[in-house]
């Protein structure tokens, strides 16, 4: 199964696709679509930003062809206008998978964060190190990107989930995320997490 994995944003929104392959996560493309200028003002407008995202996501999913779309809820941002801009951004990139007939899915930052690093509370370059671990050495060009991809593994792994669920497991075993489930681990060191890797061969 293709899944595209979208972080929307109304200046920078960034994709990730990945095939899963009999259980196995494999890299096909990231990027970030780059809509206006990251500080200041924005000059580009809006509307014109939210035909970008329909455009730029029209040629991603035209190029490669996913079966879903697994875009990030937004449940807060920093000020009501950053919140509705945010919005526009998440409508536009929904429609533009529902006009290609992709499905959609959606995750919250803590379901994905938990899903793909074992701690819902892990920050964006914790996220990344752990797609470098799951998909071998990228180069992230933004966060936005490695997000992307974030979003795409989390899909990858409810599948997963939701499979093994249809065997007759105890109800109260635990989903690991998939750091878990590769030995790897995150360590309490001060006030601050960081990932700890480790050998279930070893």
């Amino acid at each position: 199964m293709r899944i595209l994995g979208i972080d929307p944003g109304s200046r920078l929104t960034g994709y990730g696709c990945i095939d899963q392959v009999a259980g196995q996560l494999v890299h096909v493309a990231h990027g970030t679509l780059r809509l206006s200028n990251t500080s200041g003002r924005a000059v580009i407008p809006l509307e014109r930003r939210l035909l970008l995202i329909y455009e730029g996501l029209s040629e991603v999913i035209k190029e490669f062809r996913p079966r879903v779309l697994a875009i990030e809820k937004v449940f807060f941002a920093k000020n009501a206008v950053s919140a509705l801009k945010l919005g526009q951004a998440r409508g536009a990139a929904i429609l533009t998978g529902m006009i290609h007939g992709v499905e959609v899915v959606e995750y919250s930052a803590t379901e994905v964060k938990q899903s793909v690093v074992g701690h819902g509370q892990a920050d964006k370059e914790q996220v990344a190190k752990m797609i470098e671990l799951l998909l071998g050495k990228r180069d992230f060009e933004t966060f936005d990107a490695s997000d992307g991809l974030a979003l795409a593994i989390c899909h990858a792994h409810h599948i997963r989930g939701a499979v093994a669920g249809q065997r007759a497991v105890p109800k109260k075993s635990k989903r690991m995320s998939l750091a878990e489930s590769l030995g790897i681990t995150l360590e309490q060191v001060g006030n601050r997490k960081r990932i700890d890797i480790t050998s279930r061969d070893s």
